[in-house]
């Protein structure tokens, strides 16, 4: 795939419109929309994102809640498309970022995976090929004729990560899915990002656990208010976002 840059965000914000006042229905809010009676604050979620990055890195979105880190990894999954500005991909995309994004709560852990392996581009035959190297890798062959919505929040993380995981995308973006779930489990999915990142995958990961940060990203990115503060090898911005939150 040619490119230095697997990645590239250049001049993106992302801009959201919020309600000034309160309606107590949905008729209210679109009578009051429609007559251009409803007042709107605008909210800038990313500001003015400039970054380009390097094809294998492994990169870290830290920074408080509402920072702006969930709103930029779903810009760079392709899952919201910014207000200003555009992102360039190259190569295939492995989306980890909501708990049962893609699943049908009311079906069975096998009807989900041949389900979300359609929704990330693979056919039956794929799926069927990979089925047992799916439910080992989650543990859940106890659980697989179970519907999902009696699966723990846990459960389901396990079941996403070990489906998305099944081959080694060109991208694997990573929200804080894998906080939930045992300790053991995330050390299994830990050592799995490993393996991509040395077959040449490029991680996005978004945390607030600053060990797992220095233990799996090269370059971290710090983001305040919308706004990148601070970007470079992650022992260097970690080091300067731990000493602002000491300091706040």
């Amino acid at each position: 795939m040619a490119g230095k840059y697997i990645v590239e965000i250049n001049h993106v914000s992302m801009r959201f419109n919020l309600a000034t006042e309160r309606t107590d229905t949905l008729k209210e809010y679109f009578l009051k929309l429609m007559s251009g009676k409803l007042l709107f604050n605008e909210f800038f979620a990313l500001r003015d994102i400039n970054l380009k990055i390097l094809r294998g890195d492994s990169v870290a979105l830290i920074g408080v809640n509402g920072s702006g880190k969930s709103t930029l990894l779903k810009t760079i999954a392709g899952v919201m498309y910014p207000s200003e500005g555009k992102v360039i991909r190259r190569g295939s995309i492995a989306p980890l970022i909501e708990l049962g994004a893609g699943f049908d709560i009311e079906l069975t852990a096998r009807e989900n995976i041949f389900l979300n392996g359609a929704v990330l581009g693979h056919n039956r035959t794929f799926m069927n090929e990979h089925y047992k190297e799916i439910m080992d890798f989650a543990e859940l062959w106890e659980f697989e004729d179970v519907p999902v919505k009696n699966f723990s929040s846990g459960m389901v993380a396990r079941l996403g990560f070990s489906i998305a995981t099944v081959v080694s995308a060109d991208i694997l973006v990573v929200d804080e899915i894998l906080a939930v779930g045992d300790v053991r489990f995330q050390e299994k999915c830990h050592q799995r990002m490993a393996e991509m990142l040395a077959g040449g995958t490029t991680l996005f990961f978004v945390s607030h656990d600053i060990k797992q940060v220095r233990k799996l990203c090269k370059t971290a990115i710090w983001l305040d208010h919308g706004v990148v503060r601070k970007a470079g090898p992650s022992g260097k911005v970690c080091d300067a976002y731990l000493e602002f939150l000491n300091n706040v």
